[in-house]
C-alpha cells in the first residue's frame, strides 16, 4: 500500500529529476553520439565567473542571515496572537510575481528612480545605483530573504520555553540566553536557511540580468545564453550546469556535515 502511494512522487521523480539528469550529463560529455571531455575542460575559461557568483550569492546570504536571525527572535517572542500577523507581513511581498518584484528595484535603483529623486532633494546624486553587483546583491536579499527567515523561526518557535527560564533561573541575561541557548538550538534552522537562500542565489540569472546589466554576467546568465542565447552550444551549457550542480552538492555535503557535528544535544 505504501508503495502504492509513492507511486505519483517516483514517477514525478523520475520524470522532472532524474531523466533531465540524465539529459545533463549526456550532452556534456557526448558530442554527435561520441564521448568527449572537451566541453566539461573548456568549463574552466569561465573560472571568473564562477567565482563571482559563488561571491556574491555568499555575500547575499550572510546578509540575509543577519537581518533574519533577529527578526526570528523577535518573531517568537511577539505574543502568540500577532505571531500570525507579523509572518503575513514578512510573507506578503512572496504574493507578488517574482519578476514584478524585481522590476520594481528597477523602478527604485534607476538614475531617475526614487531613491535618486530622494537624494536629489538633498542636493546629492544622480548615484549609479543600477546595473552593478550591489543592486544584483540587493535583489538576491530582496527575493530570497523569507527562505532564510522561516527555517530560522520554525526551529526557534519549538525550542521548549523551561529550557530559556532554566538558563535565566541560572544567572544569564538575555544575551547570553540567545548566545549560548537559542543559537545552538537553532542552528539545524539557520544551515536549512543558508542552503534555501545559497542555492538559488548562485544559480540566479533574472535577477543579475535585470539588476545587474550586462557587466555583472552569473553562471545563471551563462548556462541560458548556451542554450536561448546568440551564443548557442547546449553541450557547453550542459557542463556548465553539470559543474554547477557538482559545487552545489558539495557545499550541501558540507553544510550538512556542519549542521551534523553541531547539532545540540538537549
Amino acid at each position: 500500500m505504501k508503495k502504492l502511494i509513492s507511486a505519483p512522487y517516483l514517477v514525478w521523480m523520475a520524470v522532472f529529476v532524474v531523466v533531465p539528469l540524465i539529459m545533463v550529463a549526456y550532452f556534456a560529455f557526448f558530442a554527435n553520439g561520441h564521448f568527449t571531455l572537451d566541453y566539461v575542460a573548456n568549463v574552466s575559461q569561465y573560472a571568473n565567473i564562477f567565482i563571482r557568483s559563488i561571491w556574491l550569492a555568499a555575500i547575499a546570504t550572510v546578509i540575509c542571515l543577519i537581518i533574519s536571525y533577529p527578526v526570528a527572535v523577535i518573531l517568537t517572542e511577539a505574543d502568540a496572537n500577532y505571531q500570525g500577523t507579523l509572518l503575513m507581513i514578512v510573507m506578503l511581498p512572496m504574493w507578488m510575481n517574482f519578476l514584478l518584484r524585481t522590476y520594481a528595484w528597477m523602478t527604485i535603483l534607476g538614475n531617475n528612480g526614487i531613491l535618486n529623486q530622494l537624494f536629489g532633494l538633498f542636493g546629492l546624486g544622480p548615484f549609479k545605483l543600477l546595473n552593478t553587483r550591489g543592486a544584483v546583491v540587493l535583489g538576491m536579499v530582496y527575493n530570497y530573504l523569507p527562505f532564510m527567515l522561516l527555517p530560522i523561526y520554525n526551529v526557534m518557535a519549538k525550542i521548549d520555553r523551561s529550557v530559556l527560564e532554566a538558563a535565566q533561573d541560572l544567572g544569564c541575561n538575555r544575551g547570553r540566553v540567545i548566545a549560548k541557548v537559542v543559537f545552538p538550538l537553532s542552528l539545524p534552522g539557520v544551515m536549512s536557511g543558508i542552503t534555501m537562500v545559497f542555492v538559488p542565489a548562485i544559480s540566479t540569472f533574472i535577477i543579475s540580468r535585470m539588476l545587474g546589466g550586462g557587466g555583472n554576467l552569473l553562471i545563471g546568465d551563462l548556462i541560458e545564453m548556451q542554450f536561448l542565447g546568440n551564443s548557442y552550444n547546449p553541450n557547453l551549457g550542459a557542463a556548465i550546469s553539470l559543474v554547477l550542480m557538482i559545487i552545489v552538492l558539495l557545499i550541501m555535503t558540507l553544510m550538512n556535515q556542519f549542521d551534523a557535528d553541531d547539532r545540540p544535544l538537549i
